[in-house]
């Protein structure tokens, strides 16, 4: 019989290559312009670095409150969810059941109420809170997917919100199915995988995402091919813009804008490879790389291959905008530092 507690024990073992895989990493403290066109940063020095008293791991997801805080999940079980006050200082911190694997952050209303979404790729769950960390409810495997041979199968990367408090997950380092819930939490159906064209190593976030005529559409950062992937709710495909050179690991709104977090340029086959950030307007063509080269399109509109030109990101995992237009950045295997800021100038 599989426990909670025999899976946080074999997640603590197994799992303990997150936060070695990257090389020790200072904090960024770049002074330089980052960035091209309408869309320049500098890095804010040390805004989110903590004492001894509050260590991280991995830093994976990112959320912003209603109050304006920066809501932090790492991977460290002392601390798993952290909350920065906007100067970047601690607000108040809290780890409920020990997230080991703690990947994807989301916040998403329930009952009037803002909770969070949180993945774990170790111990194979989607967990709902309050902010307060008061545990809401919790998802597994649904039996009978027929897709599944055993609960280890799935690793649940991220979970994507509509409007209706109808949510899906994105099984990312699994089977990379997609599936989808009710706003009651009630398992309704599998949508992608192999048979409907979601490659491996693929679906790891995302968003949805409101279109002009007011419809809602899924887009998934499809992480090691390169590429986004726009889905309407039923998992067809609807269009794809490539990425070449980046990694995209999460997708968010910036206004009419987007921002994509790319993990490195030469991920998996350099760990060591650095990442950067994408901007791109609202048909999904890149305006700016920050800390990245500048975007090119020949003549066909083909964005031609990126890559990092400053090193400033070690392995962007996620990144939100704040209301003034400054980035927030969350890194994985980045030798444990915390969120860096980017103003923008």
């Amino acid at each position: 019989m599989i426990t909670r507690r025999s899976l946080l024990k074999n997640a603590l073992l197994a799992g303990a290559w997150y936060g070695a895989v990257g090389r020790s990493f200072a904090q960024a403290t770049s002074p330089e312009v980052l960035g091209q066109g309408d869309f320049k940063y500098r890095v804010v020095p040390g805004w989110g670095v903590l004492d001894d008293k509050t260590p991280v791991n991995d830093c994976h997801g990112l959320a912003r409150t209603d109050d304006g805080h920066i809501v932090l999940l790492t991977n460290h079980v002392a601390n798993n969810v952290i909350f920065y006050d906007d100067a970047g200082k601690l607000a108040h911190k809290w780890t409920g059941p020990k997230f080991p694997g703690a990947h994807g952050l989301s916040l998403a209303p329930y009952r009037n109420n803002a909770t969070l979404f949180i993945t774990d790729l170790s111990l194979h769950t989607v967990t709902r809170f309050a902010l307060s960390g008061q545990q809401l409810g919790e998802w597994r495997l649904p039996a009978n997917t027929g897709k599944y041979a055993k609960e280890t199968d799935y690793r649940p990367s991220w979970t994507l919100h509509r409007a209706d408090g109808e949510f899906y997950v994105l099984d990312g380092y699994g089977k990379d199915y997609i599936l989808h819930y009710a706003a009651d939490g009630t398992f309704k159906r599998l949508l992608g995988g192999p048979e409907g064209g979601i490659v491996h190593w693929g679906p790891h976030g995302g968003m949805i995402d409101t279109v002009a005529d007011q419809s809602e559409t899924m887009i998934i950062a499809m992480s090691d091919q390169q590429y986004l992937l726009r889905l309407d709710l039923d998992g067809k495909k609807l269009a794809q813009t490539d990425l070449p050179g980046g990694n995209p690991r999460q997708i968010r709104r910036m206004g009419q804008h987007y921002v994509v977090a790319h993990l490195a340029d030469n991920w998996p086959k350099d760990r060591n490879s650095r990442g950067f950030l994408s901007i791109l307007d609202a048909n999904l063509r890149v305006v700016s790389n920050i800390a990245g080269s500048a975007p090119v399109y020949d003549a066909a509109g083909k964005l031609l291959p990126m890559k990092h030109t400053a090193d400033v990101f070690l392995h962007p995992h996620d990144v939100i905008a704040n209301p003034d237009g400054s980035l927030i950045v969350a890194q994985f295997a980045s030798g444990k530092t915390t969120p860096i800021k980017l103003e923008r100038i």
